[in-house]
């Protein structure tokens, strides 16, 4: 199974739409896993046009009324794959999100709220951020491709371009 995974997307507070490299990285996905702060239900409406979209809520979802639950598991071939947007502090603490992910009893946990991309295994214990697309941190914007196939695991993060948003104006960006 093919899972394409995108976080902290903040539209339209940060951005009017999805970078069109998304959606062509994600073509031949056979499910989207957004991490939270998506900001606005049209997120989820664009990214169904793909393929199923399993959402949860960010810090920023709250603010704009979601009805998301905070986490969610899922069981994919066999890997349990956990879900939460990784509001810990110090944030994207590794031995925080570890807690987590045990917490949660998967082998793969996936968290946005850095914005930054991150791969690590800790222990038995995959941790996954796909960045953001839109608004990274001190990272290029991103989003990642996470295939299991009989429990075998592959990653990769797709760059979609080096960050362009100003301090003052985050709504522009090139198309891609």
């Amino acid at each position: 199974m093919l899972i394409g995974l995108i976080s902290d997307t903040h539209i339209p507070d940060r951005a009017r739409q999805i970078p069109q490299k998304v959606l062509t990285s994600f073509k031949d996905v056979d499910l989207i896993i957004h991490a939270g702060d998506l900001t606005t239900q049209s997120v989820i409406d664009e990214l169904e046009e793909i393929a199923p979209v399993m959402a949860i809520q960010g810090n920023m979802d709250r603010v704009a009324g979601f009805d998301l639950p905070k986490a969610r598991v899922i069981d994919v071939e066999g890997v349990r794959i956990g879900v939460a947007h990784g509001e810990v502090y110090p944030r994207a603490d590794t031995q925080q999100l570890l807690y987590l992910a045990k917490q949660l009893d998967v082998n793969i946990l996936v968290t946005g709220h850095s914005h930054q991309p991150k791969i690590e295994q800790v222990e038995d214990i995959l941790l996954l951020n796909p960045g953001s697309p839109i608004v990274p941190r001190l990272a290029d914007r991103t989003v990642m491709l996470l295939e299991v196939n009989d429990k075998n695991v592959d990653v990769e993060i797709i760059k979609i371009g080096a960050p362009v948003c100003s301090a003052l104006d985050f709504t522009q960006y090139p198309e891609e």
